[in-house]
């Protein structure tokens, strides 16, 4: 019996939830596109977050996070707390999880995390100027995003 694209294992979703802290956040940690929906549709654990911004300080940003993920600087010291709620919303989740997917497609393009902060910090011509990390907060900027390191990958660079 075949697999539908849904249920066979994505390498791309695996980079995620290496991103988000692996086995050491997620208690069962997903690998096919349809797990990662699943997922998000229950709520990331906290603490996915928190290795995340860890990783990736400038998301963590007081002026950055709530605009890419929903969880403003407050919100995220509670979530840091022993004994703070377990679980991100449905909405902070997809979220974290696109941001997470942008994140590690810049790794993959760009050769390491901190080429991909910086690719994520620093205005981009082909953006109209604007920083990526700034456009991670709609879901069309997201999209302009990865369209970006669509053409850095492959050469394009206008």
């Amino acid at each position: 019996m075949a697999q539908t694209a849904a249920a066979t294992a994505d390498p791309g979703v695996g980079r995620v939830v290496d991103l988000l802290g692996g086995r050491s956040t997620f208690e069962h940690p997903f690998s096919t596109p349809l797990e990662a929906h699943e997922s998000i549709q229950q709520g990331f654990p906290s603490k996915s977050l928190v290795v995340f911004i860890q990783r990736f300080p400038a998301i963590g940003r007081e002026d950055t996070i709530d605009k890419v993920v929903g969880v403003s600087l407050r919100t995220l010291q509670r979530h840091k707390k022993p004994g703070a709620r377990e679980r991100l919303s449905r909405e902070q989740s997809g979220k974290l999880y696109k941001a997470a997917e942008i994140v590690a497609k810049a790794v993959d393009v760009l050769g390491s995390p901190e080429a991909a902060e910086r690719f994520l910090e620093e205005p981009a011509m082909a953006l109209d100027g604007k920083r990526p990390i700034d456009l991670l907060s709609t879901p069309a900027g997201a999209e302009l995003v990865e369209k970006h390191l669509g053409r850095i990958d492959y050469g394009v660079y206008t």
